[in-house]
């Protein structure tokens, strides 16, 4: 049997980080997975992933994301390819919805840069977003979008490099408790560790079951539109979402021949087997996505030219869990990453691989505590 000082189960967007961060610290890394890095399979998929600085969903974020933007800078550096595309985000909505008002809340705390644009100078600014009064928008300049699946590459590349094994076509079956270690079964051999991570994505349910957290995973179709025929290219056209009453939509500029990606942030059809999630063009979210087109993207087409689906794994109060397990301090994990968890994978992978091999981390995490459920 083989025998690793950390095993860590699902190597996509956090466990590829979380894989790197043990490897670079010199520890003996094993990754397993049953698809590749940078596969559309899971969550971490989809062009692009937003990141932003001024949190809405909670100001005890901030810290993390401060850390987070260092570790996007010095991975791009190592690695030599550009990761991180700073071109803004215009968040659009009630002034006191819970995006505005939460934006400005966590950008007054920690002193953040974030400027207030009424309806009208939003529409003056940027001629490929509307904005109706009596909404209003705040424009974050330091944000704006990862490129997702190459952000993925490089954690695992690094890890590789740095002496980690990842295994992708090995699929896991369970774990279990082996004295202050854990045994790990997959379809092809048993491995042992001192200690394991978990970071399985949607699989996090079968995988966790005792961890006593319901955890509910979403179906979320993505989309691409092309501009319209007489639309100039705007080259400065930030990342945004709209908070509306009709439901939370995001996007990024267009990057390609695919044109401008939208989805729903809101609404979400469960999923009961990850595996089988359908891929299929779902066409109730499709008509209400391209509804929000024609009234807020006027140089967007409707003109549907690619798709995609990918899932959110849910908590009860839509914040991560991070931490160790209640009853096996050599298991730690983060789960229900509730569809905004993706620009804080490489913070996060440092911040497991500290609870892994220091039994705690340096940054603040205690808010994402799973005992906040007990």
């Amino acid at each position: 049997m083989q025998t690793f000082d950390a095993i860590v189960v699902g190597t996509g967007g956090v466990g590829s980080a979380a894989a790197m961060h043990l490897a670079a610290r010199g520890a003996s890394v094993l990754g397993l997975d049953r698809f590749p890095p940078g596969h559309d399979r899971g969550s971490s998929h989809g062009q692009t992933r937003v990141i932003r600085m001024a949190y809405y969903e909670h100001p005890d974020y901030v810290p993390l994301l401060r850390r987070a933007y260092q570790l996007w800078e010095t991975l791009e550096q190592v690695v030599g390819e550009k990761l991180y595309y700073e071109v803004g985000l215009l968040q659009v909505g009630p002034p006191d919805g819970p995006v505005l008002s939460g934006a400005r809340a966590s950008a007054l705390k920690y002193q953040l840069e974030l400027e207030s644009l009424s309806a009208e100078e939003v529409s003056r600014r940027f001629p490929g977003l509307v904005c109706h009064a009596p909404f209003e928008g705040v424009f974050e300049r330091h944000a704006g979008y990862l490129a997702v699946e190459a952000c993925v590459v490089a954690h695992a590349k690094e890890a590789v490099r740095y002496g980690a094994q990842l295994h992708e076509g090995e699929t896991v079956i369970s774990w279990r408790p082996d004295g202050e270690g854990v045994q790990v079964e997959t379809d092809r051999a048993v491995y042992a560790a001192k200690r394991l991570i978990v970071t399985a994505g949607a699989w996090t349910r079968e995988l966790m079951l005792d961890l006593g957290v319901p955890l509910e995973v979403l179906r979320k179709p993505l989309y691409w539109f092309a501009p319209k025929a007489d639309a100039p290219r705007n080259t400065n056209w930030p990342c945004y979402l709209y908070d509306l009453p009709e439901g939370c939509f995001y996007g990024s500029p267009q990057l390609d021949d695919r044109g401008v990606k939208v989805a729903q942030h809101s609404g979400g059809d469960p999923v009961t087997n990850p595996l089988q999630v359908d891929r299929s063009l779902d066409e109730n979210d499709c008509d209400s996505v391209k509804r929000f087109v024609k009234s807020y993207l006027p140089t967007t087409s409707t003109n549907l030219t690619a798709q995609a689906t990918c899932m959110y794994t849910m908590t009860p109060d839509k914040n991560f869990i991070v931490g160790k397990h209640p009853r096996y301090p050599q298991v730690s994990f983060a789960a229900g990453l509730s569809g905004h968890g993706f620009k804080f994978t490489g913070v996060l992978g440092e911040i497991l691989s500290e609870l892994a091999l220091d039994d705690a981390t340096k940054l603040p995490i205690e808010f994402l505590s799973p005992a906040r459920f007990s």
